[in-house]
């Protein structure tokens, strides 16, 4: 274990999706999300593929218990994804990624459902405060109490950034179940390779021929999605995931900055508000699962015999 590492590489997965959204934002209004997540997923692979084999694990690194798991982790990854994808061409980028930062808190909720974790009154408390963090930012865009008239492009916008924070997370629970009996370098091998097939079926929807440039820039987000999955792989190798996680907030400033100097887009108070209850939420939900944790531990080496 090495925290220090294992923080720096959180900051680079951090960097790199936040990098590969803003290159996906400058070609959403012309490309369909389906062909966006065919190229994040399958220009991904190359990169992940040649982890794996510097790790000497192709022979046995790729094999499976679970192939439904995967198929079905896959299936919600891709519509966290697409519906992701397509909200950046229907709002700001720093909006659409402020939306999204209610996955943290949606996989406390998802987890008491789906794996009968243990949902105390703090923690709830943590999710309701989160939402109110997620209404406060999307309530310009759901009402026309706001300074400026419903916009139907704008609402369908948060309601799909919305929609991927809630498959995200549910993709966040298949993980953990995976986890029991997968690799790691399975996981994330076979989802790109789910999410790159289930891309093909929406090829009759309206694909185009991207520009060049538009060409490059795809290639270049799945290359950087998928060095930003080995370096948040990575991170969890060096590190707990308590003392890691909080630093996922840290791309709410890099999304702010590249909205404000590459798209000109300026936060609202409300927004920042919103993020600001919504980050609280996911810090006191993290501190609360490391002073567990460590009650937990406490507990097991009071009952170690000592001999």
């Amino acid at each position: 274990m090495n925290p220090s590492r294992g923080i720096l590489f959180k900051l680079g997965a951090v960097t790199m999706f936040i990098v590969m959204a803003s290159l996906i934002k400058i070609t959403a209004e012309r490309v369909p999300a389906g062909q966006t997540v065919f190229f994040r997923s399958f220009f991904a692979l190359p990169v992940i593929l040649i982890w794996i084999g510097a790790r000497g694990a192709l022979r046995t690194g790729l094999s499976t218990q679970n192939p439904l798991g995967h198929f079905w982790r896959g299936l919600v990854g891709t519509c966290a994804m697409a519906m992701g994808f397509a909200s950046l061409g229907l709002l700001p980028f720093s909006e659409v990624k402020a939306i999204q930062y209610a996955q943290p808190v949606l996989v406390v909720v998802f987890a008491a459902m789906f794996l009968g974790e243990p949902v105390r009154a703090f923690r709830l408390s943590a999710v309701a405060l989160g939402l109110a963090g997620v209404l406060i930012i999307m309530s310009p865009r759901m009402t026309v109490l706001s300074e400026e008239a419903l916009d139907v492009t704008m609402t369908l916008g948060a309601v799909l950034a919305f929609g991927s924070a809630v498959m995200a997370a549910l993709a966040h629970v298949f993980v953990r179940k995976l986890t029991r009996t997968e690799l790691t370098s399975a996981i994330v091998f076979w989802f790109s390779v789910t999410s790159s097939s289930l891309a093909l079926l929406t090829l009759p929807f309206g694909w185009v021929i991207p520009t060049t440039g538009d060409a490059f820039m795809l290639v270049c987000a799945g290359l950087v999605g998928g060095v930003g999955q080995i370096f948040l792989t990575s991170s969890y190798r060096h590190a707990d995931a308590s003392v890691i996680a909080p630093f996922e907030y840290a791309s709410i400033l890099l999304a702010l900055a590249i909205g404000y100097f590459v798209f000109s887009e300026v936060p609202t108070k409300m927004m920042i508000f919103g993020v600001s209850l919504i980050i609280a939420a996911g810090i006191l939900i993290i501190w609360r699962e490391r002073q567990l944790g460590l009650e937990r531990a406490k507990g097991r080496k009071v009952m170690t015999p000592q001999g």
